[in-house]
């Protein structure tokens, strides 16, 4: 339905995240995929939905002067909130351990924001999902670890594995944004469009 409408602009996913491209197709858009390497840093004195936003968009202003007329370019960014600070991906083994375990049996905030940039202009949405864990034990935490190395997932899991299954006992929002993106309202904004 959204394709049809949108058959005049060319869409561009900058995001090398499996899941986020399966949600596009999922979304039945069509898209291409264009990446850039983007070094991920951002102030320290942000906090929150403002390292998505500022991440997102950094990553947005990384195609500056490149996008034809018709180009609506898509960069996203998402991030595990928890105990005042950002848990991203994990390095090893190790701090994925320590990421996990910090948020057993407690609640965090899960907050991803999308920049749709074209060649005249910018505009960001985001969206934050609060996610509970039960009481985890440490033989649970390592066996998803192990077989499922997390190391590609802020905050080390994803909702949709079977940790997801075992440990999330509430979420409070999108659950497609635990997943890095919002789908409903990337779909409700590109409808705007038309």
């Amino acid at each position: 339905m959204l394709r049809e409408k949108l058959k005049k602009y060319r869409i561009i996913l900058a995001s090398g995240s499996p899941r986020r491209q399966q949600f596009f197709k999922d979304l039945d858009l069509d898209f291409e995929i264009r990446l850039k390497d983007v070094e991920e840093v951002y102030p320290p004195e942000l906090k929150a939905v403002e390292i998505t936003d500022y991440l997102a968009e950094l990553k947005a202003n990384a195609f500056d002067g490149e996008l034809a007329e018709n180009e609506i370019l898509v960069t996203s960014d998402t991030i595990v909130w928890h105990q005042n600070k950002a848990l991203g991906k994990p390095k090893n083994q190790e701090e994925a351990f320590e990421m996990i375990k910090s948020m057993s049996n407690a609640t965090h905030e899960v907050f991803t924001s999308v920049c749709f940039k074209t060649r005249s202009s910018s505009t960001l949405i985001n969206d934050v999902t609060k996610v509970t864990f039960n009481d985890l034990s440490d033989e649970s935490i390592w066996y998803y670890i192990e077989k499922y190395q997390p190391y590609d997932k802020a905050g080390a899991y994803g909702i949709q594995e079977w940790f997801g299954f075992m440990a999330v006992t509430k979420v409070e929002g999108s659950y497609t944004n635990v997943m890095g993106l919002p789908t409903a309202k990337v779909y409700n904004y590109l409808s705007t469009l038309v």
